[in-house]
């Protein structure tokens, strides 16, 4: 799985998050709404409702909520189609009864925006336009056909032509706000939060790899011993048993595994031992650990220091933060995917901030899209000139943003823009700058190694 992919979730499949007991929660609320609204109409005001159709309207609600419960368990989850079919029911009762009692002369009119604000909040684009379609229907099919509202002695409470027409159209132009403003909002708030839990999984990844690698380089330092101990012993074996020439096969074969296992273990834990030592490394190691997986993808990544600063004896040790290694890494892995054959980062510090600044030659951002790099779902950089430079990707701008987002946790400031004449390379630049203090280890202490201990 990409690291672009970590933690996505379908927007489409968020309909089946919808749980039938919330929508048959509100149902109950809004019949409970219904009968004391018309209860208040009947008995205090003396309105002359249709109570019948009223209460039949009303009874098929109740009967769908009781259906519901009995049929259905209470934790089941409905589907888009499911959901959308629900929330029509709604809408269609609430036209009927407000066709029998005065229409767009009924204030309640307005609740007709409450299954598209639902619906906009947890329905795909297509489902939510289709209920806000049906609702716009319903709405002005009700102020053209509806049982008008009368008092006890028959008098008619209707208001002006013109008042009713621009209840219309607020209604209609609620329907419309609130369908793209929910859904716009919503998308956002569901982006972000895939977004942070693809961040989030990727930290508890790194932080995996970083506390595994610390436990092989302590098992590859801890077996050293016994290995060279099988490997004196087996040499000894070898010279008393030189005349048995099956025995000193044998022998032979236990030191050559030996030296087998010693090798695999040294190249597993190239590190050194998991004490405090491996917390912290010079801030241009730390760099390069964070690019060495892209040095061998067929791109030219250039180390570049000022004023030869690599061979500075005050180059200052940093903590081995797992956010500051995979935020720097998707950053350059960013700039090998995009560059024509050139990356170059630029690793600075002074007296007061550590600086890695990562170029590539490439076409750089788009400028529709820089002000935006960071976000989440943020399709492509560049979409002309990137076709056929990553075959088979779409990358949604995932991993800048958790790049972005870790080194921010970390104390960084980011700034992402495109090359000019003055830089070696006129592609896509981004800087990460940090306090010297955020990140510089000083004076840590070492402390003892510590035995292992094999139960």
């Amino acid at each position: 799985m990409s690291q672009s992919r970590i933690g996505y979730i379908d927007q489409n499949a968020r309909s089946n998050w919808m749980r039938l007991r919330t929508l048959v929660t509100v149902r109950w609320v809004a019949i409970t709404g219904q009968i004391l609204a018309l209860s208040v109409g009947h008995e205090l005001y003396g309105l002359s409702l249709a109570l019948g159709p009223c209460s039949a309207v009303i009874g098929l609600s109740i009967l769908a909520n009781i259906f519901a419960v009995l049929i259905f368990p209470d934790n089941r989850r409905l589907s888009e189609a499911e959901t959308v079919l629900t929330l029509l029911f709604d809408t269609l009762q609430l036209s009927l009864l407000l066709a029998f009692t005065g229409g767009l002369n009924n204030p309640f009119a307005l609740l007709i925006l409450a299954p598209v604000t639902i619906a906009a909040t947890v329905l795909p684009t297509r489902s939510t336009l289709l209920l806000a379609f049906c609702a716009v229907v319903m709405t002005t099919t009700v102020a053209l056909v509806h049982l008008p509202l009368r008092t006890a002695n028959g008098g008619l409470l209707e208001m002006p032509l013109v008042f009713v027409f621009g209840f219309w159209v607020a209604i209609v132009t609620g329907i419309i706000f609130i369908s793209i403003y929910t859904r716009r909002v919503t998308t956002e708030m569901t982006s972000m939060s895939e977004a942070l839990l693809a961040t989030q999984m990727a930290l508890a990844r790194e932080q995996k790899l970083t506390d595994l690698g610390g436990v092989v380089a302590a098992t590859a330092h801890e077996l050293g011993t016994p290995l060279a101990t099988i490997k004196l012993v087996s040499a000894e074996l070898m010279e008393e048993l030189k005349d048995t020439e099956p025995l000193h096969a044998d022998a032979q074969l236990i030191r050559e595994q030996a030296e087998r296992c010693g090798a695999i273990l040294r190249s597993m834990g190239r590190a050194g031992k998991e004490d405090l030592h491996l917390r912290t490394t010079l801030w241009s190691a730390l760099v390069r650990e964070a690019a060495e997986p892209h040095l061998d993808r067929g791109k030219t990544v250039t180390f570049a220091f000022e004023d030869n600063l690599e061979a500075d004896p005050d180059q200052p040790q940093t903590f081995r933060k797992p956010e500051v290694i995979h935020g720097l890494r998707n950053l350059i892995q960013n700039a090998v995917d995009f560059s024509q054959s050139q990356v170059r980062v630029d690793i600075r510090w002074s007296k007061d901030s550590l600086a890695v600044k990562i170029s590539d030659d490439g076409r750089g951002y788009a400028p529709q899209v820089i002000n935006r790099i960071g976000d989440p779902f943020v399709r492509r950089r560049n979409r002309t000139s990137t076709h056929g430079a990553r075959p088979g990707y779409d990358g949604m701008g995932l991993g800048l943003f958790i790049a972005k987002t870790l080194l921010e946790r970390s104390g960084a400031d980011l700034e992402f823009f495109n090359g000019t004449k003055r830089d070696p390379l006129r592609g896509a630049i981004v800087t990460s700058t940090w306090p010297r203090h955020k990140l510089e280890a000083k004076d840590e202490p070492v402390g003892e190694n510590q035995q292992i201990k094999i139960e």
